[in-house]
């Protein structure tokens, strides 16, 4: 049961892995000693042969051991190869000593490793079978010489099949642990960035209601302040340069808000972004996406902007993923006091509730509860609409401020 695949595994089956393994290595280095011990019964020049023999046998034991752990990508080749050997060898020695016939069992378990398939079976009953003609030639016939040969075949093949099992089980257990690692710090990357884009709504956010909303005032005031003409002389100059000071941190202060926005909208309004994003997805997909713009569009807060714009994005990117959609079309609405996003795929739809989404295979879709929340965060509403084979709805809105 020579694994060295299994013992360069960091897994929690490795340590009965190393426990098969010590052992075979000690039945086959025990059965080496006896064959040695008792060569010297055969007398003169055959112990030589029979010692000599089983120096060679060991040596390629050991050789193909070691070739094995070191070659892993020429592991199936060397290992047939080696068993091969090992098998002529093995066949040599006990034509001329009876104790290495016993060296037949630990042959049975490297043939049923390293010959895959049918081959080790096979190679298994075929080394029974020259066992049991060694016995008779040794000892005579009988029905130890049978039996013996029989149920130690039986055995090995039981534990190779163990041994397989396990295997596999470790490789899809170091398959899941290697993926779920990823997958965990997919999500910690996620979070981060989920984080951080926050943080930035909610500084700009916060600046804008604060800072912003008051140094706009105090320009106000101090227009209001040079208009009334009850200030002169150099009390009207203070005033003057006051409001070019406001102005100016009212206009850094609004470039910092801007900073904080998605990359998408720093350098485009949410009309030209939602353009660039309808022709990045078409490009990539294949499916057309078509763009409607109905009102006169507005300046919006930057987390309502924000907010549309990665509504747009999840919702395009569901009906690829996920819609089968030859068509979508996207839909930005800006009405006196409200503006609508709505994206349309006549994709194969879903079963859509007030309180989840299940896709058609049963899973909830969490992009669509992603969206829920970020438009519950900013007092929006969202509507979704869909059957299974008549597409989907998804419309979006949000008051604008008067």
């Amino acid at each position: 049961m020579t694994a060295p695949s299994i013992g360069s595994r960091n897994s929690a089956l490795s340590p009965v892995f190393l426990g098969l393994r010590i052992g075979l290595h000690g039945l086959c280095v025990g059965l080496i000693a006896l064959v040695v011990a008792t060569a010297g019964s055969a007398g003169m020049p055959a112990g030589a042969v029979i010692i000599c023999l089983a120096a060679v046998f060991l040596g390629t034991y050991a050789a193909g051991w070691l070739l094995s752990r070191n070659f892993d990508g020429a592991r199936p080749r060397l290992g047939a190869a080696w068993v091969g050997v090992l098998g002529l060898e093995w066949v040599a020695l006990a034509v001329v000593s009876p104790e290495a016939i016993y060296l037949v069992f630990p042959l049975f378990f490297l043939a049923l490793h390293f010959l895959r398939g049918w081959r080790g079976p096979v190679s298994v009953a075929g080394a029974t079978l020259v066992a049991i003609a060694l016995f008779g030639m040794h000892r005579g016939f009988g029905v130890a010489g049978i039996v013996g040969p029989l149920i130690g075949a039986a055995v090995a093949v039981a534990i190779g099949l163990a041994y397989r099992s396990l295997d596999r089980e470790a490789t899809e257990r170091e398959r899941l642990i290697n993926e779920l690692r990823a997958t965990r710090t997919q999500l910690a990357a996620a979070e981060r960035a989920a984080g951080v884009q926050g943080e930035r709504a909610r500084l700009a956010r916060e600046i804008h209601d604060t800072v912003s909303q008051s140094l706009s005032s105090i320009v106000m005031l101090l227009h209001a302040a040079e208009r009334s003409g009850g200030v002169t002389g150099t009390g009207l100059d203070r005033l003057h340069q006051a409001r070019e000071a406001a102005a100016q941190a009212l206009a850094e202060t609004r470039q910092f808000i801007d900073e904080l926005s998605p990359p998408a909208l720093r350098e485009a309004t949410l009309v030209e972004a939602l353009g660039r994003l309808a022709v990045q997805t078409g490009d990539s997909s294949g499916i057309p996406v078509g763009v409607t713009i109905a009102g006169t569009p507005v300046p919006l807060p930057t987390q309502v902007e924000t907010a549309l714009l990665r509504i747009a994005q999840g919702a395009l990117a569901n009906a690829v993923q996920h819609a089968r959609a030859s068509r979508i079309d996207l839909t930005l609405s800006m009405l006196d006091s409200e503006v609508i996003l709505d994206v349309v795929d006549d994709g194969v739809g879903f079963t859509a509730g007030p309180d989840q989404e299940s896709t058609t295979d049963g899973r909830t879709s969490f992009g669509l509860q992603a969206m829920r929340e970020r438009v519950a965060a900013l007092g929006g509403s969202l509507t979704v609409e869909s059957e299974p084979g008549r597409g989907t709805s998804i419309v979006a809105g949000f008051e604008v401020p008067g």
